[in-house]
């Protein structure tokens, strides 16, 4: 299963274009722009897209069971309306470390959101992950470089994740009802050279297509980790995606224009637009942050 997309869904120039997630409530698609903080919503029916500005860096944005959204933000984790307005801490992750902000995040079939963080200047060993269930949260995983992409199997048996400081694609066994990680083990273990792995998601045949930032590629992998198949684009630092559409058949593709010279973007004026294909397979619908009474 090899494609190539050629044009754009949404032609525009993200700074760093990030966490795609579908919408099942209101059939629309969400990402963000990580360094203004501009969270956007995408409406394929309408052909309708708006945005707001967060007010501080975003690494992901997602719907709640209240109707809202959640977001992964500079100093931690909020909750607000459709519109930014109405913001809540829920949850100060690293608030008081200003060299650190939230990365990718996803939320598992529970509700719970586990989301990463970053220093600005990607140092070793200063990232972590989190599990943030309703106001509370605990540390997962420490010691990490890049905390991004990550989800599931369809069985809930294993968790997907990437380090991109490690360049590779992790598994763990996964206890779903405890939300706790065990085995840690490389599915496609990786080296400088082949492409930094970024975001990804998980189909509904249990394989997983992860974004390379810096090859123009997604690739799809065997829950195995054999590559079976990519999507190439014409742009070099993809992000991340995700599967949406009304039949969950679309794969959305972010990508960025993070610090491309002008000679770079003139060979590249499609970077950081968003991309979609029908590769001919399913994703599964998201769940919702489930927001404490």
């Amino acid at each position: 299963m090899d494609l190539s997309v050629d044009e754009p869904l949404l032609q525009l120039r993200l700074d760093v274009g990030e966490g795609p997630v579908w919408d099942v409530a209101t059939n629309s698609l969400l990402f963000v722009d990580v360094s203004p903080g501009r969270i956007y919503r995408y409406h394929p029916s309408e052909a309708e897209l708006r945005h707001f500005d967060f007010g501080q860096e975003v690494g992901a944005a997602a719907p709640t069971s209240a109707g809202g959204l959640v977001v992964a933000a500079r100093d931690g984790v909020y909750l607000t309306d459709g519109n930014g307005q109405g913001q809540a801490l829920v949850a100060a992750i690293e608030s008081d470390n200003r060299g650190n902000r939230m990365n990718d995040a996803k939320i598992d079939s529970l509700g719970r959101l586990w989301a990463g963080t970053m220093a600005f200047d990607f140092a070793e060993g200063a990232a972590a992950l989190y599990r943030v269930d309703g106001r509370s949260f605990v540390k997962v995983l420490p010691d990490l470089t890049i905390s991004n992409g990550l989800d599931w199997s369809p069985d809930a048996t294993k968790m997907f994740f990437i380090d991109s400081g490690t360049y590779a694609v992790d598994v763990f066994d996964f206890d779903l009802v405890a939300g706790e990680l065990a085995n840690r083990r490389a599915l496609v273990p990786g080296e400088p050279g082949t492409g930094m792995p970024d975001g990804l998601t998980v189909d509904s045949e249990g394989h997983i297509w992860v974004a390379y930032f810096g090859t123009g590629e997604v690739r799809r992998f065997s829950p195995a980790g054999v590559l079976v198949g990519s999507v190439k684009l014409p742009v070099s630092q993809v992000t991340s995606c995700c599967f949406g559409g009304e039949d969950l058949g679309t794969l959305f593709i972010t990508t960025a224009a993070y610090k491309l010279t002008p000679d770079q973007l003139d060979a590249e004026p499609l970077a950081g637009s968003v991309f979609a294909c029908r590769p001919g397979v399913q994703g599964r619908a998201s769940t919702p942050f489930k927001v404490s009474e």
